[in-house]
């Protein structure tokens, strides 16, 4: 969680954005299973086209709603005949998203409290006319935007879109519901931990890395063990004192850490990535919400995806092998 406010134009360290903004249009048969953008160089557009788009249905799962161009395009949506449905989290985020969870219900917008069953709901992800999901690492939180390093995955595999939405019914209406995985899908608090891991002691030649906190034990040592094996560890995050030790852990075990300031112009590393082996025909990429904590992978209702595909693992390792360039290295 962010303790500064963000405004102005991050410094020269956000030179490389790799932003495309993605048009979500009832997809062609000849559309590609997924694209990438990338904050805050695509200015949300992508988002904002993919509510725009729909023509039948759009879900919402939405930690934190304060976006209010989001919430107004989410209600022109339901204006237009869209079958709109929010979902927000409850839990941590209730002051944060009564307004718009005021705001939707009274103009046309179905929208509930997630499941109290989770410590939160922290997933970000809107699927539209069940035939295309845009999978987010950041929130509808547009204080942040300007300096905000997020990634969101538009994704259209079937599979992965079927169990998307099947996941939003039973939430919607408060199910309890074992998550399928789809062809892609990594959800917490079911299957996520041991889906990182397992792409964390795959690694063979590297490993760069991303991501809010870094704060369980169980990843800090899968890094320092694919260290100690001869994998190239790269680690950046923003600056917070929580992870100091674990910083220092790392970088004993040869584990190269990069740090942003923790400051209201400097790029912040809100994303979670890990890439692996990027170059090898084994390499794959996984983008989602789910941080490095405890809570975030045991206890949250989290969502994000591994994949093999080049059209989400070329951008993100070329901006996320740019933002370690441009951090300051971390010494113990």
């Amino acid at each position: 969680m962010r303790t500064i406010g963000l405004t102005g134009v991050a410094v020269a360290a956000i030179a490389v954005l790799g932003s495309s903004s993605t048009a979500l249009a009832a997809p062609a048969a000849s559309s590609p299973a997924h694209t990438v953008f990338t904050e805050p160089g695509d200015h949300w557009q992508s988002v904002y086209d993919a509510i725009g788009s729909a023509r039948s249905t759009l879900d919402l799962t939405m930690y934190e709603l304060v976006d209010t161009t989001a919430r107004d395009d989410l209600v022109a949506d339901a204006g237009r005949g869209v079958k709109v449905r929010v979902i927000l989290d409850h839990q941590r985020e209730a002051k944060h998203n009564q307004a718009a969870y005021t705001y939707l219900n009274a103009h046309g917008v179905p929208t509930v409290w997630a499941p109290e069953e989770f410590e939160a709901t922290h997933q970000k992800t809107l699927t539209v006319d069940g035939r295309t999901s845009v999978i987010l690492s950041g929130n509808l939180t547009s204080r942040y935007y300007a300096t905000g390093r997020d990634f969101g995955v538009v994704d259209r595999d079937g599979a992965d879109v079927s169990a998307i939405e099947k996941v939003f019914d039973a939430d919607f209406a408060g199910d309890e519901i074992t998550p399928p995985t789809g062809d892609d899908l990594v959800w917490s608090p079911t299957n996520s931990q041991s889906a990182l891991l397992k792409l964390i002691d795959s690694a063979t030649t590297s490993l760069a890395v991303e991501n809010e906190e870094m704060a369980l034990p169980a990843v800090v040592d899968a890094l320092t063990a694919a260290a100690g094996r001869g994998v190239a560890v790269k680690v950046t995050m923003t600056y917070n004192s929580s992870y100091r030790d674990n910083f220092d852990t790392l970088v004993d075990a040869g584990v190269q850490v990069g740090t942003y300031a923790n400051t209201k112009k400097s790029l912040y590393i809100h994303a979670k990535v890990i890439v692996a082996d990027y170059g090898k025909p084994s390499a794959r990429v996984f983008v989602g919400s789910e941080n490095f904590s405890h809570a975030s992978l045991t206890g949250n209702r989290e969502l994000g995806l591994i994949t093999s595909d080049p059209a989400v693992l070329d951008p993100v390792d070329s901006t996320v092998e740019g933002d370690f360039a441009g951090a300051r290295p971390w010494t113990d």
